[in-house]
C-alpha cells in the first residue's frame, strides 16, 4: 500500500479530543449476537455510546439490557445512512466534539478507539479512517477487490486518494456530522461514499487512515453468525454508480484525475510500514 505516511509537527491550540468530549455511534440491524460484546468494548474505551437500532426483529435493543448506553430504535428498516444520521444528531444535540462510528457485528474493535482518537488529535478536522490493513488475508479475496475498486471510484469523488475507503470505522468531526445530518444526498452504504465526497467539495475535508486488523472472518466467516448486510456487486454498483453521476455533472474530469493522482493515501503509521513516503503538510 504506498502512501503519504505524515507526521504532524504544528502546535494544534483547539482543544483535544478526549474519551469524553466524543461519543461512539453504532448502527445495528439484527445484531443480537454480537451487539453487547460491541458495545461492551466501545464503553471501555469511551463513556458516551449511542446504538441505533434499525427496525432489528431479534431483540437487538433487549441484548443491551442495563449497560450504560443511549438506545434510538427505528420502527422500520430505514437503512445505514439514516443510522448513522440519527446518531450524528444525537450526538451533536448532546455537543459532542467528534464521533467515531463502528459496526454492531463486531468487525470492528473497541480497542482502535484510542488509535482513531489519536489520529484525530495530530490531524484535526480530518476524517480518520480505521483501514484495513494489518492481517488482509483474513478478508476474503473478492471483498479486498471489490474495496479497491470502491477506494478508485471515491477518489474521483474526493479528489484525493482514500486508503480503505469503504472501511465504517470512522471518526468525524463535529462539522462533518453537521454537514451529513443537513440533507445531503445518499442512503444506506451510499451515505458512507457520499459524506467523503460532500465534506471534500463542501467543507475541504481530507481523510487520513489509520492501520488497523482486518477481522472479517473471524465475523462474517463464522457459521454462527450472520452474512454482512454489504453485497459487494449490488451495493458497489450502486456507490460507484452514484458518484460517477456527481463526476459527470460537474465536469472537467481531466482536472480531477490530474488531481487524484498528485493526492495518494495520507496514513497515519508512525512504524512506517504501510507508508512509501515521508512528508510533512500542514496541518489543516
Amino acid at each position: 500500500m504506498a502512501g503519504i505516511l505524515v507526521r504532524m509537527e504544528n502546535v494544534v491550540t483547539a482543544p483535544a479530543l478526549t474519551p469524553e468530549r466524543i461519543a461512539v455511534v453504532i448502527p445495528a440491524l439484527n445484531e443480537a449476537l454480537r451487539i453487547r460484546d460491541v458495545v461492551e468494548g466501545a464503553l471501555r474505551h469511551c463513556p458516551n455510546v449511542i446504538v441505533i437500532d434499525d427496525g432489528s426483529d431479534d431483540g437487538t435493543a433487549t441484548a443491551l439490557a442495563g449497560l450504560p448506553v443511549t438506545v434510538l430504535r427505528h420502527a422500520r428498516r430505514m437503512g445505514k445512512g439514516a443510522g448513522l444520521r440519527d446518531g450524528f444528531a444525537e450526538a451533536l444535540r448532546r455537543g459532542f466534539d467528534a464521533v467515531i462510528a463502528m459496526d454492531g457485528d463486531g468487525q470492528h474493535s473497541g480497542d482502535d478507539i484510542p488509535r482513531l482518537l489519536a489520529t484525530g488529535n495530530r490531524f484535526r478536522g480530518w476524517i480518520v479512517i480505521g483501514a484495513r490493513l494489518r492481517k488482509r488475508a483474513n478478508q476474503p479475496r473478492h471483498r479486498r477487490l471489490a474495496n479497491r475498486f470502491g477506494d478508485w471510484g471515491i477518489a474521483w469523488g474526493t479528489g484525493y486518494q482514500v486508503a480503505d475507503s469503504q472501511s465504517g470505522q470512522r471518526l468525524y468531526p463535529a462539522d462533518v456530522c453537521r454537514l451529513g445530518c443537513s440533507g445531503m444526498p445518499g442512503e444506506d452504504f451510499v451515505f458512507e461514499a457520499q459524506i467523503l465526497m460532500s465534506a471534500a467539495q463542501q467543507l475541504g475535508t481530507r481523510c487520513v487512515s489509520v492501520p488497523i486488523e482486518a477481522r472479517y472472518n473471524q465475523i462474517h466467516g463464522a457459521p454462527d453468525f450472520r452474512p454482512s448486510h454489504f453485497r459487494p456487486l449490488r451495493d458497489l454498483w450502486r456507490i460507484t454508480s452514484h458518484i460517477v453521476l456527481q463526476c459527470v455533472r460537474r465536469g472537467g474530469l481531466w482536472e480531477v484525475h490530474k488531481r487524484v493522482r498528485q493526492h495518494p493515501p495520507v496514513i497515519d503509521d508512525p512504524s512506517g510500514e504501510f507508508a512509501g513516503v515521508q512528508a510533512r503538510p500542514q496541518a489543516r
